[in-house]
Formats: C-alpha cells, structure tokens, sequence
C-alpha cells in the first residue's frame, strides 16, 4: 500500500514547491525507498502545451508524450525516475473527465457536485500514480498558492486522503516563506501564520513546515512557527536561498526531515546514503574554469523557458571539470555584426520554439557559427535553423524557409508530415513522445553516444523535407540520425565543421547531473576548445 506526501505552498507562488518536492524525493531514494511524482495544477487548460512559454515557463515531455508542468523535470533530474501522463493533473483534466462522464450517463441522473464527484476524480488520479508505479511513496506537489479559489477542491482532496488511506500513510508538507523586513532587519512569521491558517480552516494540519528564506532563521523563530502553527518544533525545517538546487536535498537531509518522515510515515528504509550527490555538488560549487555559451532565443527574458537546456549545460560542463556561463541573446535583436556578446562565445546553442517571431536572428547565430567554426548545438526548432541556413547559402538564395514560417516558400525544406498536411488545429498533431533513433557509423552523433540506437523524446509538427536530401548532403550535410524506416532525419551535421550538430528531439529532458546527455557533453568538449575570438576560416560555402 503506497503512502503519500502532500507539498501544498503559501504566502507567495515560485516559492520552490518543485525542487522541495524533487529533493524529498533524492532523500527518500536515497535510503532505498522507492517514490513516484505528481504536480497538480488547477489551471482550467488541458495541459500547458498551449500555454506560451511567457506564461507558464517550459513544456517538459514525458517519455509516454505528456506536455507537462516544468516541474516534472526538477523531478526526473533529481529522483533519476521515468514519469507519464499521469504525474501531471490539471483542473482542465478533471472537469474533461467529470462532464464526459455525465454525459454517459455515468451518475445516473444525479446532481454533479465538487463534492463528492470533482474530489473523488482527483482522488483517483492521485492513486492512479501508486498504481501504475508501484512506488513506497508518492509525493504530490500541489501548484498555486493555499487560499486561491481555483485550487480549492484539490486540497479538499488531499484533506480527504489521510481518512481514506489512514493516518500513517499520509504527510502533510507546507512550503512557505518568510520575508526580510530590511529596516527592521528581522524576519517576519506573520504570513506563514496566516497561511498554515488558512490551511487549517479547510481542515488540513501541516505535519511539516518547510520555512523558504533568503536569510539564517534562528531557533527563536523556529520556535515561534512551532507555536502558532501547532507543528513539532523538529518539523519546522529552515531552507535558505543556497548556491545552487542541487544543495536542496543536502539541506533538507542535515535539517532532519529524512529521518521525521521515515519516523512518522512508518517506512522501511535503509540508511541515508547521499555521498556520490554530496560530492557532486561539491565539485558543482568549487570554483571552475568558465565555459561561455550563447543561448539564442526569443524567450530570453523567461528563463524558465529554457530550464532543461540550462541545466543540461550545467550537467555536461561539470562532466568537464568546468562552469558553464550562458549569454542569453535576443533572436529577434540579434545583430551578428555588432553583437559582442556572441563574437566572445564558444559555443551556440539555439533551443526549441514554435513561430515565426525571432527566426531571422536564429538564423543569423546559425550562419556566424557556421563561418566562423564555432560549436553549435541545435534542439528540435534549432536544427531546423540550421537546415535552412545551409540550405539557403547552397542554394544562394534567401527564399529558403520552413512551411511553418513561410507557406509559399521556393525550397520547403522544412515542412509537415505528409499525413498531416491540412491540418491546423494546435492540439493533437505533433510527434510527441520517445521515439528510436538510429545513429549513422563515423558521425559525430555516433562518437558522441557511443550506441548504435538512441530513444529520444520528441515535440514538434515539422520534419526535415527529404526532397532536399541528397542536394544538402552532396554539399555537406549529413543525415547521422533517422528513423527505423529511414525516412525521418532526427539528427543532422555538418561534415567539414569542428562540431555543427542539431536535433530534431529534445535532448535536454533526459540530461541527469550524474548522467549528462551524450549530445550536450559532445558540444560542451567541443565549446571548451573553442577560442574566443572567432577568428577562424569560414568554410568553403558562404
């Protein structure tokens, strides 16, 4: 029988819900229990597939095809586990499903309520993760801010678990926050207060008070929160802003919580052991030779847009003994003449993206790292930057292009799969999931992961036009990645370039800190041998 840990969060939103939720997971893990993720969030969308990248940060897929919640990475890199479908739950899902249900006739006539029908759906989609897991423990992070209307009826649920599943086998977690007041150089506990409140008037007593703070909390106001939240003292856990997420898990383990919830959840567990993380994240934190990426795209101001990219960055720099340091450009200001920020890089990166918006400027940072030999990595929209930058200087002509950006193209070299020409709903049409990828002998992409066949996750509509095919690889392209059948290009390169490689999947969701994805280690030594300057002979089309 699974037990469960509900995380919920107070005073503020972005308050670290995920990494708490993702770092309880290492520790556990790191006694040997076994543990499963769910984020629920009460947004009425379906999922954030639709949502831009502004609004709502990264879309991370699952390895089953699941546009989900940015946090379910945190969860795959720290927890080192394989997520689906239904690790993500939104209110979009849960009213689908209820209404659809009514439809059928499944209630028989009876008036739907939230309670109990909207609870009891999100209760089952709650165990339906124990279920498909089998894990010891399942920690459910749930999103948004206690108090918000629309997250209501999940907590209303997760009050109703600990007297479905019993009390031993359900932990209530609070993350909250406790601000600085600068003039009065204090911290303050008064929000937390009327958060764990507020939590309180819906029925639900916080087991564990994680307490998120930019500054030392003393034992005074541990105390204090002990007090007027009603928590054992040893429950209310300090978590200082640290140097890095990675720390997280080491913090939470030296406060103690390892141990509390073992104690209170009656688990089986063996004995803490978070010596290789520990060393990690030493070696993250001791001071390292810099390595400078460029990171051209149009989301730029979010950087939660490009979380996996960054943190698989970080990853394969570590691998390399070195510090990654990402210069994060513009697409649609970039200026490749006057840009001195790109002219010091050793290496470009352009991530994935849907849209015409920023285009010309990728394809710009594409063309300068084409000519100027310096590493370049392209994900999902990024090789499809670099096929038409090439293209366009084989063909010598700018009415190169993607259908996606531009129908009436002279060279579609980019363009949708046959079967899903005519197509223009958003939802339902995109290559979404794992899929295999065959990697061609003597590539660059072979060297890089050392296998014959790779499984990568995949988002996108657009494939790589193999009209085009042979003309690009007689001028130097090479096809070093396809699908079983051949027909799909999932991996291109470019012969005569020290590393000019690009894929049509996304790499970056399954980069690990102690598993570095092959593609981003293969840019990162290239980038690491790079000089700055960006001198060196362009190759012979330009």
């Amino acid at each position: 029988m699974a037990k469960y840990i509900f995380l919920t969060g107070g005073v503020v939103s972005s308050v670290g819900k995920g990494i708490s939720a993702a770092s309880i997971g290492r520790i556990l893990k790191s006694r040997s229990v076994s543990v499963s993720v769910q984020k629920i969030d009460p947004y009425l969308n379906v999922d954030p597939g639709t949502m831009s990248p502004s609004q709502h940060g990264e879309v991370f897929v699952t390895q089953d095809g699941a546009e989900t919640d940015l946090d379910l990475g945190h969860y795959e890199r720290f927890i080192g586990v394989e997520l689906t479908q239904a690790s993500n739950v939104t209110s979009g899902q849960v009213y689908s499903s209820v209404i659809a249900q009514e439809r059928r006739g499944d209630f028989l006539g009876g008036t739907i309520q939230v309670v109990p029908h909207v609870t009891n759906e999100i209760k089952k989609r709650i165990r339906q993760v124990a279920e498909i897991s089998g894990a010891d423990v399942v920690i459910v992070e749930v999103g948004g801010t206690v108090g918000d209307i629309e997250g209501q009826p999940f907590l209303e649920a997760i009050r109703q678990m600990r007297k479905d599943e019993g009390r031993d086998n359900v932990l209530y977690i609070h993350v909250t926050f406790l601000p600085y007041i600068t003039a009065t150089n204090e911290l303050k506990t008064k929000p937390t207060q009327h958060s764990v409140n507020e939590l309180r008037r819906i029925g639900i007593q916080p087991d564990v008070i994680l307490c998120r703070s930019d500054k030392e909390i003393s034992e005074e106001i541990k105390d204090k929160i002990s007090l007027f939240c009603d928590v054992d003292k040893e429950a209310v856990i300090p978590l200082v802003t640290s140097e890095t997420i990675y720390e997280v898990p080491l913090l939470l383990e030296e406060a103690g919580l390892g141990d509390f919830i073992v104690n209170r959840l009656k688990l089986e567990a063996a004995e803490c052991n978070l010596d290789n993380w520990r060393n990690m994240v030493a070696k993250l934190k001791t001071p390292k030779e810099p390595v400078t990426i460029g990171l051209v795209g149009k989301y730029v101001g979010l950087q939660d847009a490009y979380y996996s990219v960054r943190e698989a960055l970080c990853h394969a720099a570590l691998a390399y003994d070195r510090e990654v340091r990402i210069e994060w450009l513009d697409s649609e200001e970039l200026d490749v003449t006057s840009n001195g920020k790109l002219r010091q890089v050793q290496g470009i990166i352009v991530p994935g993206g849907f849209g015409y918006r920023g285009i010309e400027g990728m394809i710009k940072a594409a063309k300068f790292a084409r000519e100027k030999e310096i590493p370049y990595l392209g994900l999902c929209l990024g090789m499809q930057i670099m096929v038409i930058e090439f293209a366009r200087c084989v063909f010598h002509t700018e009415n190169v292009n993607s259908t996606e950006f531009d129908a009436d193209t002279a060279y579609p070299v980019i363009d949708l799969l046959p079967e899903q020409c005519g197509i223009d709903q958003k939802g339902g049409t995109m290559r979404l999931g794992t899929y295999p990828c065959h990697l061609v002998p003597g590539t660059k992409a072979a060297q890089a992961y050392s296998c014959e066949v790779a499984y990568e996750r995949h988002r996108h509509r657009f494939e790589f036009n193999n009209a085009f095919r042979q003309t690009l690889e007689e001028a130097g392209m090479t096809a070093s990645g396809l699908s079983p059948d051949g027909k799909l290009v999932e991996i291109a390169e470019l012969k005569d370039h020290p590393w000019m490689v690009s894929c049509q999947f996304h790499p970056e969701f399954k980069s690990r800190l102690d598993c570095p994805h092959p593609l981003f280690m293969g840019f990162i030594g290239a980038a690491k041998e790079t000089l700055t300057e960006g001198a060196q002979t362009s190759l012979p089309i330009s």
